[in-house]
């Protein structure tokens, strides 16, 4: 019999165990940069595939929270949609869980006037500016200025990683489209792709561990527009390291 290759979760750890996690390569799904299929869900997708899970069942916000502003929230055709309310402040689904070191990847099309981002290792509690939501965003930018998969500090320090000077990483992102977000945070480093494109490469400690959350950002436009988030896993890599 011939030698049995590596399954993916075993790679990993034996990419945390020599360093060289960072070097992964993107795993992009087969409907990331699909348009024809916009608003389908993709039934092929399988977010426990070796070592992932779910952390949104495609149904229902179980095991979700919103915070901060007036935003709406709802499921629809196995995604989450996040619709602006005028004159509220920024909004956050919030998971009830916390992560620390993690990969997480997921699916976002957003209009081409919205602002929005999803939220990694943030916090909200009464001591700090009475529950005033903050901590590492993943911007979702389809302005001109085409920061998407740039960090942005909620809350707190402002810009930590624009996306001026690359590119690459700016055209990255599809108008109109559903596009794919890779997150890898371990330690001090926050490493972002945007359909398979490097984005952000930041180190920072300020926060080791907080939950994820998907920002429907505030507006003064009085015409809703919508941000959805689809097939939304992760790799919590604290869990698997606690298994070896």
């Amino acid at each position: 019999m011939g030698k049995r290759g590596l399954t993916r979760n075993e790679f990993i750890k034996g990419a945390m165990a020599a360093g060289i996690a960072s070097v992964l390569p993107p795993i992009l799904s087969s409907t990331a940069l699909d348009g024809g299929k916009a608003d389908a869900a993709d039934e092929s997708f399988d977010p426990e595939e070796e070592g992932w899970q779910a952390i949104f069942d495609g149904k229902t916000l179980d095991g979700w929270t919103k915070r901060g502003g007036k935003a709406l929230y709802r499921v629809e055709d196995g995604a989450v949609v996040g619709t602006t309310v005028a004159g509220s402040p920024n909004t956050f689904l919030c998971t009830d869980g916390t992560y620390g070191d993690f990969i997480l990847e997921l699916e976002f099309k957003v209009h081409p006037k919205m602002n929005s981002g999803v939220q990694i290792r943030s916090e909200s509690y009464a001591e700090y500016r009475n529950h005033r939501l903050h901590g590492y965003q993943v911007e979702i930018d389809p302005s001109d200025r085409a920061w998407t998969g740039g960090i942005y500090d909620e809350g707190r320090r402002g810009w930590l990683y624009d996306l001026d000077g690359k590119p690459e990483a700016q055209t990255a992102f599809k108008q109109n489209e559903w596009n794919h977000f890779r997150v890898e945070a371990k330690g001090d480093s926050i490493k972002t792709w945007v359909n398979g494109v490097a984005a952000a490469d930041l180190t920072d400690s300020m926060t080791a561990r907080g939950f994820i959350a998907l920002q429907v950002h505030g507006t003064r436009d009085r015409r809703p527009h919508e941000v959805r988030w689809r097939n939304i896993r992760l790799i919590d890599l604290d869990r698997e390291s606690s298994e070896d």
